[in-house]
C-alpha cells in the first residue's frame, strides 16, 4: 500500500468483473476507501475512473436487462404467430363454410348455373330471393323431379317365366307355338 497503486488495481479488478447489486455496493466500498496517493491529480483520476466504472456497470445491467426482454420478446412472438396462424385458419375455414353455403342456397334454389348466380349475388345484397326475381331466366322454373312408377321391367328378386313370355310375344308377332 506504500505506492498508492494497490487501491487502483483493487479498481481495475472490481471494474472488469460482471456487476450485480451486491457487487456494485462492494465496489463502491472499495472506491469510496481513502488512497495515499498524495496528490490531487489522483483524487482527479480516481474520479474519473470511478465514474467509469459506474457507468459501464449500468452498461452491463442494462445490456442483460435488455437481453432478458429479447427473449421474452421472442417467446411472446412465437405465441403470437401461432395465434395470428391460428386467426387465419379459422377465417379460411369460415370463408370456405360460407361459399359453400352460398353455393347449396343456390342449388336449392335452382340455379342453372351456380357460378353465374354467384358472380351476380353481391349485385342483390347477397340475397338469393332477390337475385331469382331479378334474373328469373338463372333459375328453373323447377327442379325436376325424380321419375317414379313403373319401369316395365321385372322387380329384382321377382321370379319369371321366359316360357311365358316367349308365348306370348310369338302370339303378338303370328308365330306358330313351339312344341318341343
Amino acid at each position: 500500500m506504500g505506492d498508492g497503486n494497490d487501491g487502483a488495481a483493487a479498481q481495475a479488478q472490481v471494474a472488469s468483473e460482471p456487476q450485480t447489486q451486491g457487487d456494485q455496493a462492494a465496489r463502491a466500498a472499495v472506491t469510496a476507501a481513502p488512497q495515499d496517493s498524495g496528490t490531487t491529480a489522483g483524487d482527479g483520476d480516481e474520479a474519473v475512473a470511478r465514474a467509469r466504472a459506474d457507468y459501464e456497470a449500468a452498461l452491463a445491467e442494462r445490456d442483460a436487462r435488455i437481453a432478458e426482454l429479447e427473449g421474452e420478446i421472442a417467446e411472446a412472438a412465437k405465441t403470437a404467430e401461432s395465434a395470428e396462424k391460428l386467426r387465419a385458419e379459422m377465417d379460411q375455414l369460415r370463408r370456405r363454410g360460407d361459399e359453400e353455403r352460398v353455393g347449396f342456397e343456390l342449388q336449392l334454389a335452382g340455379a342453372r348455373n351456380v357460378k353465374a348466380a354467384r358472380a351476380l349475388l353481391p349485385d342483390h345484397d347477397n340475397d338469393i330471393e332477390k337475385l331469382k326475381a331479378a334474373e328469373p331466366w338463372l333459375f328453373s322454373a323447377s327442379s325436376a323431379p325424380a321419375p317414379t312408377g313403373a319401369t316395365g321391367l321385372p322387380n329384382a328378386g321377382a321370379t319369371t317365366d321366359e316360357g311365358a313370355t316367349m308365348r306370348r310375344w310369338r302370339g303378338i308377332a303370328g308365330l306358330p307355338e313351339d312344341k318341343e
